[in-house]
C-alpha cells in the first residue's frame, strides 16, 4: 500500500476526532494531531484504536508515543503492515 492510499484511508478516521476542520484541508506529513488538529489525548487513544482496526495492525505503546504527526502515523502504519506481511 502506497502513501497516497494510506492517507485516503487515514483521513476519515482523523476527521472524526479533529476539532480544527480547516486544518484537515491542509493535511500533510507535519500536521500534528494535538497542536494542529486539536485532538485531545483521550481521543488520540481512540484514533489509534480505529487505525488498528482499519489497517488490521497492532500498535504497541512505544509506537503510539511516537505517533504525533500524520507523517509519523504513516511510517508506523507502513512498518506494521510490512511486519504483518512477512
Amino acid at each position: 500500500m502506497n502513501k497516497e492510499e494510506l492517507i485516503l484511508r487515514l483521513k476519515p478516521i482523523v476527521d472524526t476526532y479533529a476539532q480544527d476542520k480547516a486544518a484537515m484541508e491542509n493535511l500533510n506529513d507535519h500536521t500534528d494531531f494535538i497542536k494542529d488538529l486539536h485532538i485531545n489525548s483521550a481521543n488520540l487513544v481512540d484514533l489509534v484504536l480505529d487505525i488498528e482496526e482499519q489497517f488490521d495492525i497492532e500498535i504497541d505503546n512505544t509506537s503510539m508515543e511516537k505517533m504525533l504527526t500524520i507523517g509519523a502515523a504513516i511510517e508506523i502504519i507502513q512498518e506494521k503492515i510490512n511486519t504483518n506481511d512477512r
